[in-house]
């Protein structure tokens, strides 16, 4: 298995609109509050190496990957208003990773992807793999 990490700057708000700001408070904390993370995204692949190149998938091509299908969209942006593909869910790590994992998969060969893990601090991420 290869990987690759990129990092982002964004804001979000941990919040739900059916609730009241009093309901979002109790469930979210201080996260009900609009407030960044400086994330990483870390994209894992596994699959046969390349005789010819010695490479399960070139790095460069899983960074520009990485960029043009998430990074461009979320980086410097509030992921509640600013990301058409996360309207409607809340800017959870864990969501984050599973939203992640659905714009990536379609640009590899079946099986390729292996794992999408979100670092919202130094101490807190959520992934979503496939371990085949």
């Amino acid at each position: 298995m290869v990987g690759r990490r990129e990092s982002f700057n964004a804001a979000h708000q941990l919040y739900d609109p059916a609730l009241s700001d009093d309901d979002n408070k109790r469930r979210f904390g201080k996260c009900a509050n609009l407030h960044g993370h400086n994330y990483v995204l870390e994209v894992a692949v596994a699959g046969e190496i390349d005789q010819a190149t010695g490479y399960v998938l070139d790095l460069k091509l899983l960074s520009e990957i990485m960029i043009r299908q998430v990074i461009r969209d979320v980086d410097h942006h509030n992921l509640n208003t600013d990301v058409p593909w996360l309207k409607g869910r809340i800017p959870t790590a864990e969501t984050l990773a599973v939203a992640f994992w659905e714009r990536l998969q379609p640009e590899f060969p079946k099986g390729l992807l292996r794992l999408v893990r979100v670092w919202e601090t130094d101490k807190n991420w959520a992934e979503v793999g496939d371990r085949a």
